[in-house]
């Protein structure tokens, strides 16, 4: 039920360190964003930056692949060098500095969660609805964030196969983003094909890029990374902006 999820998200919380994002551009909202992940999904990696770029402070942590799909942290690995477990300092540092960051939980956040996420997939329970629900939601509600975007994905690439599935789980993760006092708006989009043009982790980051650059012509070349990836990923990440934009 959503009342056990809520419970138990609320223990995953208080078993870590909960943020303190007060200090932070005080006069700037603190708007989180997370998607519930599919094929080719690379939209954080667009859409962090841009809405910084509006004086809205993007605090994302984030995880790494479940099932066929790699996370953003994933993604991120795939650069040379690139360190995505920032110390609490260092993190709060990048987002005085840049206004968004996409970066691990640290070992003190959430710990409890961060057990039951790695038997999950070990365990055959990767799409228990209830699991993804409090697994997410116990991070964003130890980010504090102001407001919370959630980008729940549904069919063929996604766990949630169909609408039914879909809006249960968005429902229950809204329930307890509301319940703590989080202003948390889900949007249901489909994922019935690759998001893009690439797939994988270091070619999705390159199309993201292309994409931040305002190369948008048509196809990635993987031979030279000349072309843009496809409309879907902007289209979605321009969608995206605006909701959190208003929230």
């Amino acid at each position: 039920t959503n009342a056990e999820a809520a419970d138990l998200t609320k223990a995953m919380v208080k078993s870590g360190k909960i943020s303190d994002l007060s200090q932070i551009r005080p006069n700037c909202p603190k708007v989180d964003k997370h998607s519930s992940g599919g094929t080719g999904d690379k939209v954080s990696l667009v859409l962090a930056p841009l809405v910084a770029c509006f004086d809205i402070v993007v605090p994302m942590m984030s995880g790494r692949g479940l099932g066929h799909t790699g996370g953003t942290l994933d993604k991120l690995d795939a650069v040379p060098g690139i360190r995505t477990d920032l110390t609490t300092a260092e993190y709060l540092r990048q987002l005085e500095e840049t206004g968004c960051a996409i970066v691990a939980p640290t070992e003190d956040f959430c710990p409890v969660e961060k057990e039951i996420y790695q038997i999950r997939d070990v365990s055959g329970c990767v799409d228990d609805v209830a699991l993804v629900a409090s697994s997410i939601m116990s991070k964003k509600l130890a980010e504090k964030p102001d407001a919370l975007l959630l980008d729940v994905k549904m069919g063929r690439g996604a766990f949630a196969k169909c609408l039914n599935d879909a809006a249960a789980l968005a429902a229950m993760m809204a329930s307890i983003g509301d319940e703590a006092g989080i202003d948390t708006c889900c949007l249901l989009t489909n994922m019935n094909a690759p998001l893009g043009s690439a797939v994988g982790n270091a070619l999705e980051v390159r199309e993201a890029v292309h994409i931040l650059a305002g190369r948008n012509a048509g196809p990635l070349n993987p031979a030279d990374g000349s072309a843009a990836g496809l409309n879907d990923v902007r289209d979605l990440a321009l969608s995206e902006a605006a909701v959190m934009l208003g929230l």
